[in-house]
């Protein structure tokens, strides 16, 4: 197997693609933007370099760490985190910190928090599978209402008692108010993933890494084709074989990464039973639209970015570029902010014209009071499409026999966020895309399905820092 076809340059694509490169197979990357990184890619914005939306690369992996500071090199620094909870016009810290909590409450609210968590412990509410069920029993009722409940909704769709758990499960793990509590006592968040304080952050933005992988692999002999759709898989006697480009054309291959939508590979195999459609047709991607606003200032706030929890609000995420790498704006005096609205294909916002999307943000920004009287100089429209595979309540049940079906296609390699219908952070994704390039070269055999976000725990632990790898303790035992 010589000829590698990868469908998609994000991370799970280009990282596969790079490891591939290295082996000396011939790779064909085609992706259907006009440049690489897929959602952790760069743009340039107003003279500025941002990303599409937040991305900080976080692993205690060994091997994704290794591989992101082959590419990286030298060329990162080291991000002091700070993201909080905007809700009812103050700040919660996130991760929690007691005092700041117990002071933005209030005590009256602070007590019915306690009492609600207390009932928990006492006679929990019926485990039903569902995400609210998961974090009340964690957390009580009262701090899933304020902290869990809205946010949630806008960014899925969906209310908390029709999300599934595994949304719980893979996102906030063992995370329980007992040990945020203690955290924020001592400080200590780096034994959660989600709550790290620190993470590295490339000196020309997360699409950096990217773009060097693409670069090396083109001088591997790989190429890549932007701009470039395919429209389906060639499966010939239960073997993937070649691709078509919506254009007709037809490209013969050993074998097929593919990091489109798992839904797409599905439906545009020829000959798919009616029983695999029907269970895709269960599977739904949700979609972003990333509002980016030039404003006529600095200082707005000190975050990174922010979660924005108040129900009045349709802005769901405010990232501030200006709190990044002060090197990715140059001489400029302005401050860029990302504002994220999440929406299906077939609402009504997904389809509204720029004009009314960049208004629907500066008005969300001024209810929140960010900017002050700053001006907004211009706006800017990102959208992204079915960028979040959406775990509705029961949706292994769907996912299953289509999981089930593709891996009965031989080298054919479904990895990454779309790919694998997995809400991956980028570092998990990476970590699909290697995992895949070994498996074609027959140096692991590994159920890529198989992998989760838990997968760093079979590995030696390691943290990046300013000055390369920090290896830590060993870790030898899943942890569950």
């Amino acid at each position: 197997m010589k000829k590698i076809a990868i469908i998609g340059a994000g991370p799970a694509g280009l990282t596969a693609a790079y490891e591939l490169s290295k082996r000396n197979y011939q790779v064909d990357i085609f992706e259907a933007q006009d440049s690489v990184g897929g959602m952790s890619r760069t743009i340039t914005l107003w003279n500025c370099l941002v990303d599409i939306g937040p991305h900080r690369f976080f692993s205690s992996n060994r091997q994704i760490n290794e591989l992101w500071l082959e590419v990286a090199g030298d060329d990162y620094q080291m991000i002091n985190r700070q993201t909080r909870i905007f809700y009812k016009n103050r700040f919660f810290h996130y991760p929690l910190k007691p005092f700041n909590a117990f002071k933005n409450l209030g005590p009256y609210e602070t007590l019915r928090c306690i009492i609600s968590y207390g009932q928990q412990k006492i006679a929990p509410v019926p485990f039903n599978g569902d995400f609210e069920s998961w974090v009340t029993r964690r957390f009580g009722k009262r701090l899933f209402v304020i902290f869990f409940k809205n946010y949630s909704e806008k960014l899925w769709g969906i209310k908390c008692t029709e999300l599934d758990a595994d949304f719980a499960t893979q996102r906030i793990k063992k995370l329980s108010l007992y040990e945020a509590i203690k955290n924020g006592f001592s400080g200590d968040s780096a034994q959660h993933k989600t709550l790290v304080d620190q993470f590295a952050y490339p000196s020309k933005g997360t699409g950096m890494i990217y773009e060097r992988m693409a670069d090396h692999i083109k001088k591997n002999n790989g190429q890549i084709f932007l701009k470039t759709k395919v429209k389906r898989v060639i499966v010939k006697d239960s073997i993937a074989c070649g691709i078509e480009l919506e254009d007709g054309t037809i490209k013969n291959y050993d074998a097929v990464i593919s990091t489109m939508p798992l839904t797409n590979l599905a439906n545009t195999i020829e000959n798919v039973s009616l029983s695999v459609k029907e269970a895709v047709a269960k599977l739904k991607f949700r979609n972003t639209i990333v509002v980016y606003l030039l404003v006529d200032g600095e200082g707005l706030f000190t975050d990174q970015w922010l979660y924005i929890h108040s129900a009045e609000l349709r802005v769901g995420r405010i990232t501030n570029f200006r709190n990044w790498l002060p090197g990715l704006y140059g001489d400029s005096k302005k401050t860029i902010l990302a504002l994220e609205l999440w929406c299906n294909s077939e609402d009504e916002i997904w389809n509204y014209p720029d004009e009314k999307l960049i208004e629907i943000a500066k008005s969300d920004l001024k209810k929140t009071g960010l900017a002050g009287v700053k001006v907004i100089d211009e706006g800017f429209i990102y959208r992204i499409p079915r960028c979040y595979p959406v775990y509705s309540k029961g949706y292994m049940e769907a996912l299953l026999p289509v999981q089930e079906y593709l891996s009965g296609i031989k080298n054919l390699y479904p990895v990454g966020r779309y790919g694998a219908f997995k809400y991956n952070n980028q570092d998990h994704s990476i970590l699909m895309g290697m995992l895949a390039a070994r498996k074609i070269d027959g140096e692991q055999n590994i159920d890529l399905w198989g992998i989760n976000t838990d997968y760093e725990n079979y590995q030696e632990s390691t943290t990046i820092t300013e000055t390369g790898l920090k290896h830590n303790h060993k870790n030898n035992s899943p942890q569950h």
